[in-house]
């Protein structure tokens, strides 16, 4: 799925408009609809609606939605700056619709305090769409700061009402902190990153029908990994194939106190489905390794931690999990780097080693992929403001060392080589634990192992890491989930990968 900016996404209404062809109020008329759908059907107990609406196309999309949910059996509210003030053609249009409706009350914003916000009312923002520029101030400060003091749910139309789409706004931005944000037709940028995305609750794209011509045709650097996307990369396995075919993967990893974090990782490179696994680690883990990783083989590296990198050049290679930052430890991998010109997959403490010094950076084999967490990335990278200038640094030091990066985050971005970043939308918190970045190198690793590309290596990976952890969580819950319950699920989701494309010849 593309992502555009608030421009582009005013082009393709206008673009829609011109060439379906149709009205801008009847494009408008079909968003709110479909809004109003969404709403009706997940508002059971909550049948009571009061709708905050500005003067521009947001504030028309509210003021059409009110009267859809009024003839749904709503008892619906409507919220405006002044009655007077002038509206948007649109707006100005549904406005004069609901005046015609007399179970409708239309109020002024200084009257929201006096209103009764009972357990049954839902609060529908619908204040400021995606082409806001500036913060929130005046009367609209005033009336989103005590709005956010209310209980009550909160639904968001198209985003919240205090953000841009595009990233964050100058200044202290007062931001209507929704349950649920309805985003329509795709995602926008803004939702995606933790300082504004803690502000949409759970984001619900709409499909409102614009010109998908529009979309195919227009260009974007920012995607985001849904599950169509994440299973069209998937390549089922061949029925007469054999593990040669599925590649050779070596994780490096382990010392002592730490052979746990080798282990998750090896499990994950077999559940994910390499033909052979190795894993290189010091000699204190071979008992442990061989218990719990039967199917893969030991490979001696050290004696409590990692001194040799002795691995065969035709393998794909994971390093970093467990692996401790020990003098014998840091130079045996920088010399391994020195020699070792395949991509490979870099994680944890191999990139913590590097970051020792920037020249190090040089080391890394061109095309390979790293996986840093927000700190981690600040010792290799430098500092940056927020995850907005993070993820711009990123995309510079992905072209200038010709890597693959993934930012680990709640929405972990994919940035390429070429300047594409691509943001997956499966996991949840319960990953926020410690191993789960061991999982995720080594699903990477076995992919790569098997012959994915770099690019798809990446974009599949983080989702079936991600997609693993929603299995997980919805057995044992975010808070119990384990590690080990990830890896666990990763065969299901391979059954309905398996599943689908077999629906699809």
């Amino acid at each position: 799925m593309k992502i555009f900016t608030a421009e582009q996404i005013r082009s393709w209404d206008q673009f829609t408009i011109s060439h379906e062809p149709i009205a801008s109020i009847q494009l408008m008329e079909r968003a709110s609809l479909t809004a109003a759908n969404w709403i009706s059907e997940h508002s059971k107990t909550h049948r009571k609606a009061a709708v905050l609406c500005g003067s521009g196309n947001n504030g028309g999309d509210g003021l059409a939605i009110a009267r859809m949910l009024y003839q749904k059996g709503f008892d619906v509210d409507v919220f405006v700056n002044d009655i007077k003030r002038e509206f948007s053609e649109d707006a100005a249009v549904n406005l004069k619709r609901l005046r015609g409706i007399s179970g409708i009350s239309v109020r002024n914003f200084n009257q929201v305090e006096q209103y009764s916000f009972d357990d049954k009312t839902i609060i529908i923002d619908a204040l400021f769409g995606t082409g806001l520029s500036r913060p929130l101030a005046d009367e609209y400060k005033e009336l989103v700061e005590w709005i956010n003091k209310k209980d009550n749910p909160k639904i968001a139309i198209d985003i919240p009402s205090g953000l841009s789409a595009d990233g964050l706004l100058d200044g202290d931005s007062m931001v209507l902190k929704a349950n649920y944000t309805l985003s329509f037709q795709c995602w926008k940028k803004s939702l995606l990153h933790p300082e504004t995305g803690k502000y949409t609750g759970k984001v619900i794209v709409l499909d409102i029908g614009l010109s998908e011509n529009y979309n195919e045709t227009t260009e974007t650097d920012y995607f985001a990994i849904d599950d169509s996307f994440a299973g069209s990369l998937f390549n089922p396995r061949n029925d007469f194939a054999h593990k040669g075919n599925y590649g050779k993967a070596v994780i490096v990893g382990g010392s002592y106190g730490k052979i746990g974090a080798a282990v998750l990782a090896t499990k994950s490179v077999l559940k994910t489905g390499a033909g052979l696994t190795f894993t290189l680690a010091p000699q204190c883990g071979y008992e442990i390794l061989q218990a719990t990783c039967p199917e893969a083989m030991f490979i001696e590296g050290g004696n409590r931690s990692i001194k040799c990198f002795d691995i065969d050049k035709e393998s794909t290679v994971g390093v970093g999990p467990g692996l401790g930052t020990q003098e014998e430890t840091k130079k045996g991998l920088l010399t391994f780097l020195k020699d070792y010109q395949s991509p490979l997959v870099l994680d944890a403490d191999a990139l913590n080693i590097i970051s020792e010094d920037q020249k190090n950076l040089q080391l890394i084999p061109k095309r390979s992929i790293i996986t840093p967490h927000p700190k981690e990335f600040e010792r290799l990278f430098g500092k940056t403001e927020n995850s907005f200038k993070r993820l711009e640094l990123a995309r510079e030091k992905a072209k200038e060392l010709n890597i693959y990066i993934v930012l680990k985050d709640h929405h972990t971005q994919v940035v390429i080589p070429e300047g594409n970043v691509y943001y997956n939308l499966t996991g949840n918190a319960g990953l926020a634990k410690g191993g789960s970045g061991d999982i995720l190198t080594g699903i990477l690793t076995s992919l790569l192992a098997q012959g994915y590309s770099e690019k798809n290596t990446c974009i599949l990976g983080v989702w079936l890491h991600g997609k693993a952890a929603d299995f997980a969580s919805e057995k044992h819950s975010k808070e119990s989930m384990l590690p080990t319950d990830v890896i666990d699920e990763l065969g299901n989701v391979f059954i309905e990968l398996n599943r689908k494309k077999e629906i699809n010849l």
